[in-house]
Order: structure tokens, then sequence, then C-alpha cells
């Protein structure tokens, strides 16, 4: 028993702080190669998420912010050069459109060498309140002069349309739907333009500028007309309806997913193998969030949800912003 405990139980031991330790050594430099990551392949793979091509119904309504503002006034021409020899209203009288504000008198020269004297009236352009007249008889003016202002009785809404959504008002509706904040229900605003400023434009200071309140001076701007029997004040904020169409039963991909919004864009068609190619298509509607295709996919086809390296919506730029390829954003409301 003494040689057991003075010989073999301290060998024992030995032999197994030996086995470990040679296991310990083992597992920390010689790692077993057979499960050792090969640099080359990745540990994780992602996954760019697929779209199947459905059918589905675009409604393309623009939205915008405007303001009421009252019409602009319109110039009374001089329709002569001449002097004033008669004056029939005052400044802040109602006129009708086509009633004689004034009396021109003129000695002209004939062809023959005679001279002989014209008289001629200048007449109210539209109906309204002579807001500026401070004509005098014996006042000269030349052909064109504005001898006063009339200021109609409308109104009309205007606000900044961003450049890009004009794609989706190609064919140019003539109404909107406008609804008064804190006014009376929503109403068809007529005679809808839009218009965008030429270069130059508004720098000086003609007659008849549009009334404060029309939208940017700088960019494109949609105006209507307020109807008659509506009662509004300059100044009251508006949202405009514009409704571009709607498409029913039509193919629809997320605007995500094609490389540009109007006419023609470009998608990235899932092939069989799982690889990619791009396929133009032609592009119809869209409602800022999905887009009509008319041409280049069928239904059932799968595409890439988002373009490859397209832009995610900036911080702070809300919820309704989307990228649409090639860089670009486009941002609703």
């Amino acid at each position: 028993m003494s040689i057991a405990r003075r010989w073999v139980f301290p060998i024992l031991w030995i032999i197994i702080f030996a086995v470990i330790a040679a296991a310990l050594v083992k597992v920390a430099f010689f790692p077993d190669q057979s499960e050792a990551a090969d640099p080359a392949v990745p540990g994780a793979e992602i996954v760019e998420p697929e779209y199947i091509v459905a059918r589905g119904t675009v409604s393309n309504d623009v939205t915008l912010s405007g303001t009421v503002a009252s019409d602009a006034a319109v110039p009374i021409p001089a329709t002569l050069t001449g002097e004033v020899r008669d004056v029939f209203v005052a400044q802040g009288a109602w006129v009708e459109a086509g009633q004689n504000i004034l009396q021109l008198k003129a000695i002209v020269t004939y062809s023959d060498g005679t001279s002989g004297t014209e008289w001629k009236y200048a007449t109210a352009p539209v109906a309204g309140t002579l807001s500026s007249f401070t004509a005098l008889v014996g006042q000269q003016f030349a052909v064109g002069d504005p001898v006063g202002q009339i200021a109609p009785p409308g109104f009309h809404v205007s606000g900044s349309i961003p450049p890009e959504q004009l794609y989706r008002l190609i064919e140019r509706p003539s109404e909107a739907q406008v609804t008064i904040a804190g006014g009376p229900a929503p109403f068809a605003c007529t005679n809808l333009t839009i218009t965008t400023p030429l270069p130059g434009q508004g720098q000086g200071t003609g007659q008849g500028q549009q009334s404060e309140g029309t939208g940017s001076a700088s960019g494109p701007t949609v105006t209507c007309t307020v109807p008659g029997d509506v009662t509004v004040f300059p100044g009251l904020t508006a949202d405009l309806v514009i409704a571009g169409g709607v498409a029913e039963d039509v193919l629809v991909v997320p605007i995500t997913a094609v490389e540009g919004a109007s006419g023609k864009g470009n998608v990235y068609f899932v092939l069989p193998d799982g690889s990619t190619e791009t396929r133009e298509v032609t592009l119809g509607l869209n409602d800022g969030v999905n887009v009509e295709v008319t041409g280049g996919l069928e239904e059932g086809d799968a595409i890439l949800q988002f373009v490859p390296g397209a832009p995610s919506a900036p911080e702070g730029m809300g919820e309704n912003c989307y990228p649409v390829g090639n860089g670009g954003m486009v941002c609703e409301g």
C-alpha cells in the first residue's frame, strides 16, 4: 500500500495532467482543419427581397398645399396717344366689362399731310372695382399706358408643385379638388393651369402681376379658379388634390423596384438560377408607391423589390419618400 501511495498514484496524476495539457495545446494551436471556415466563402448570405408581379389599381392623385388669393388686378390701357378730355368714373367705383372709363383726344396727321382730331374711349377690360385710378382731365398718355387698374371680384388657389411631380401630370387635368382649412365643403376648382416662370420673368415692375400667395416664383405653380358661389378669403390655406387618372386591374410593381418613374424604366428580372438581368419596361400611372407597367413584364414574373445601390430615404425626410433609381427620390405630400 505504501508503494502505491509513493509511486503509483503520483505517476497516474502526472499522466492525467499530461493528457489534459496535450488536449489544451491541440485545441489552442492545432484546430481541426476539416472544420475551419474557408475565408473565400462568406459566413452569411444577403438575400435580395423579390417581388412577384401582380395586378392591382393605381390611383394617380397628386396632393399639394396652396393658398387662396384675390385675382390679379387688370390694367386699363390707353387706346390713343393724347390727352384726357373727360373722366366718367372715380376710384373705388364698380365697373362692368366694356364700360367707358375716360375719353382721349389726339391731334393726328394723315398720309396726305393734313391734320385732324381723333377721339377714343378707354374701356374696362373686365368687371370689377376700380382699385387704382388717378387720371385727370388734360393728363397725357401714350397708347398702351395703364390709365388705372380694375380688381376682379374672383379668387384663385395656387401652390408650388415639385418639378418631378409633373411627370405624373403629362395629361393635364382641368380641375382640382380643393379643401379649405376651416372653410366650406371640398369643391371643384376649375380652369387649372400649371405654369413655370420664364427666365427673367418677374424681375420687372409691370402691372397686373399675380397677388401674393400664389406659390413659388422660381418653380412650377398650379393655379385654379374658385367658383363664384364659394365663400373664401385671401390668405386661407388649402389642400389641392389633382386627379391624374386611375388604372384598374393592371400590372403594378413597387416604385422602389424601377429605375425611372415615367415613360420607360429598368427593372432587375430574377432568372431561374437566381441571377438577375436588366429588363426595360414601359410605365404608366404611379401613385408614389406603386407604378403601372404597360410592357416588358408579365404577371407572375419575379423582380428585385429594390434597385441595387439605390439610396434609402435620407434621415428626416419622412415615411413618404421613395428611391426611384438613378439616385432619384420622390416624396409625397
